[in-house]
């Protein structure tokens, strides 16, 4: 008895842009597990959009966001490779769902290796005194400190946030999906993020 739906393969496809037979072997072999299928995925198909990851970048949009209310708004900088992609409209959607996933999730940094060194060094200096005060050993303070500050990055990196939109994706898998799609390189360059008083 399986354990996913036609819908989920439906999903999946969606997701990927790859093949409904595709999609249905990647839940097969993941036993109905969406993550797992994802990760399977990206080895056959999604990867395609990694392969382009190096090539440049000359073209794009801004985009702005402004929440309901007025109180807070975000400009982000997508860029690919050509005009005519810039301005399709699974694009500009891309943009306008990325600034809303900023509005929504606060991230502090584009991906991880933006995140200063002293910021890293800081955190995880925080972490191993929090855990010390437990008597626990030095491996395994190593070992959960790590593991915070892996929680610190996924919730302060954009591209490595759970995706508002669909929350088993993360939102590096959702941008090479679409760039997978269009068969361009595409790449959050900067984003700002404004709230009313601060």
């Amino acid at each position: 008895m399986s354990s996913f739906t036609s819908k989920d393969v439906v999903t999946l496809r969606k997701k990927t842009g790859l093949g409904m037979m595709d999609c249905k072997r990647a839940l097969e072999a993941s036993e109905g597990d969406y993550d797992k299928a994802i990760e399977f995925l990206r080895k056959k198909g999604i990867s395609k959009g990694e392969s382009r990851s190096e090539r440049p970048t000359g073209q794009g949009l801004i985009e702005a966001y402004i929440h309901p209310g007025e109180r807070l708004g975000v400009i982000i900088e997508l860029l690919c490779e050509t005009d005519f992609v810039s301005r399709s409209d699974v694009f500009k959607q891309l943009a306008h769902d990325i600034a809303m996933q900023v509005a929504a999730s606060a991230p502090r940094y584009v991906r991880k290796e933006d995140i200063p060194k002293a910021i890293i060094e800081k955190e995880l200096e925080i972490y191993r005194e929090q855990i010390k005060e437990q008597n626990k050993p030095p491996d395994i303070v190593d070992r959960i400190a790590q593991g915070k500050l892996n929680k610190f990055i996924q919730e302060n990196c954009l591209i490595e946030q759970d995706y508002i939109k669909e929350n088993k994706v993360k939102v590096k898998d959702e941008i090479l999906s679409v760039a997978g799609k269009l068969k361009e390189n595409i790449q959050i360059r900067r984003f700002v993020r404004y709230t009313l008083g601060e």
